[in-house]
């Protein structure tokens, strides 16, 4: 059987550099160029294969693809660290597509990952926003995520979405028939699926937890390929496997989440505080009488730039005219009185806020380049301790244009057994979403985020499945997973026997 008579399957008549099959000899891709779609164009293959060698795509609704454009486009992610490109990209027409490729990754041993492709713009500024290589697939196949985007149903507190789906399209939509995701992430333009494979955080995670904790049911694709319907009540090994389970067990393709009425306004409160341990206790005072509906914190330097201090965002949602009352909120607070900033917008200005300082990064050149982020949680009994060395070591420089986000949670909310918190009743998220000057060597930030791993772990720290921490081993993650990572390899070992899913996380690397 000479090449020119492999069936058509999987091919994209047009398409450049179309994937149409599988070299089991040579482990590599057999593609077809625009003008001979009969032509192997894989340099490695070394000639023409016998039909053996070649195992032929399945039928599909989209297309495999493995043009030297697209493969860079895949090859590197928000963070700018690591370049991991796959060989090939799936662009999905279909969730029968993920399955079906799935299933042949896994007969064939090639790494496969969704990757979310966030952003705002075209194709240009689109990527994972895995920020160390958490999403790539290299050598394998990446799954475009925008293959699948679809928002399914909305109904009376209930979205069914696809995972390729973002915040911002799901909060839009939800909004206008008076609904809104509980949960949302700072930044809006992030693939349901992908910050479900890690957890999900924002500034209602006081109340509800992390997005993970307001997901009904899941269809998950096995490293197998089997789609699974799970939820709490059905295949629950799994629905608990996958939601933050950082893409180890299953991949996401479509998610039915739990929504709450929304509201007209936001009244915004930021309060500043010059001494640590009085944000700390104001800030768990706030968390425990849960007077606002979100609450955030951020770490910013002193007028005179010598050093920190401390500022509570919080919000107070409404409707109409029954603005709350200011006097209420803030009673026996020890903040600096006068530097109170109150501002009342509506509630989408709000859940969009990060937009305007999104274009500002990437009109200042920032947005491409090198973020060394570093995402931790913390015991509260020790995050006293561990902030004090934490403005120490940190100087401007390492958040540059960037944020350090310090605020407390209720871990009593996180109920996904995979995202893994401190053993007390109150934690606190230390997040740094650096944004260095154009040009800095990323190098010194990594160690420092390793340092400050390492600290945060000896104090009864976790880590977050985002950011940036070099020379994570087999150790490291078993003492993150404490009395879970048995539950961890179980299940890798049961739902992605062939360990093809997410490698880029180093999990069971």
């Amino acid at each position: 059987m000479s090449k020119s008579a492999l069936p058509r399957r999987g091919l994209l008549v047009g398409a450049a550099a179309t994937v149409i099959g599988w070299h089991t000899a040579g482990r590599s891709w057999a593609v077809t160029g625009t003008d001979a779609d009969t032509a192997d164009t894989d340099a490695t293959a070394g000639g023409p294969a016998p039909a053996a060698d070649l195992a032929a795509l399945p039928r599909l609704d989209g297309s495999v693809v493995a043009d030297p454009g697209t493969l860079a486009r895949f090859g590197s992610d928000f963070g700018h660290l690591v370049a991991t490109a796959p060989r090939a990209v799936l662009r999905p027409g279909s969730v029968r597509d993920v399955s079906a490729v799935v299933a042949f990754a896994h007969r064939h041993r090639i790494p496969v990952a969704m990757n979310g492709q966030g952003g705002t713009g075209g194709a240009a500024e689109l990527e994972s926003h895995s920020n160390y290589g958490q999403a790539a697939a290299a050598g394998g196949v990446a799954i475009d995520a925008r293959g699948l985007n679809r928002i399914l149903s909305i109904t009376p507190g209930r979205a069914v979405v696809e995972a390729g789906v973002t915040w911002a399209q799901l909060t839009d939509a939800a909004l206008a028939q008076g609904w809104t995701p509980p949960c949302l992430t700072d930044y809006l333009h992030l693939s349901v699926g992908g910050t479900l494979s890690v957890g999900g955080i924002g500034g209602g995670v006081q109340r509800h937890g992390l997005q993970v904790d307001t997901v009904e049911s899941v269809d998950v694709v096995t490293g197998t390929g089997q789609l699974v319907t799970a939820s709490a009540t059905a295949d629950r090994a799994l629905f608990e496997a996958v939601l933050a389970g950082g893409g180890q067990a299953g991949i996401i393709v479509r998610a039915t989440l739990r929504l709450v009425p929304a509201r007209e306004r936001a009244l915004v409160v930021n309060l500043f505080y010059d001494d640590l341990r009085t944000y700390l206790a104001d800030q768990e005072r706030l968390t425990a009488e849960q007077r606002f509906d979100l609450q955030v914190g951020e770490v910013v330097r002193n007028a005179a730039g010598t050093g920190w201090r401390y500022r509570v965002e919080a919000v107070a949602h409404y409707d109409g005219s029954a603005v709350p009352d200011r006097g209420a909120l803030l009673r026996g607070l020890n903040c600096i009185t006068a530097e109170t900033a109150v501002v009342d917008q509506t509630a989408r200005e709000y859940a969009f806020r990060v937009d305007g300082f999104a274009e500002y990064l990437k009109a200042a050149g920032f947005w491409g380049q090198p973020k060394p982020w570093l995402s931790l949680f913390l015991p509260a009994s020790t995050t006293e301790a561990f902030m004090r060395e934490a403005a120490e070591l940190l100087t401007p420089a390492d958040l540059g244009a960037g944020l350090l986000l310090f605020y407390p949670f209720r871990t009593d909310r996180f109920t996904r057994p995979m995202a893994v918190m401190p053993a007390e009743p109150v934690g606190w998220h230390f997040d740094l979403i650096s944004f260095p000057a154009p040009g800095t060597d990323p190098a010194p930030a990594l160690e420092r985020n390793r340092r400050l791993y390492e600290r945060a772990v000896a104090l009864g720290g976790k880590r977050y499945l985002i950011g940036a921490i070099p020379g994570m081993t087999r150790a490291d993650w078993r003492r993150h997973y404490g009395a879970r990572w048995a539950d961890a390899v179980a299940a890798k070992r049961r739902f992605d026997p062939a360990g093809i899913l997410t490698p880029g996380q180093g999990i069971h690397a």
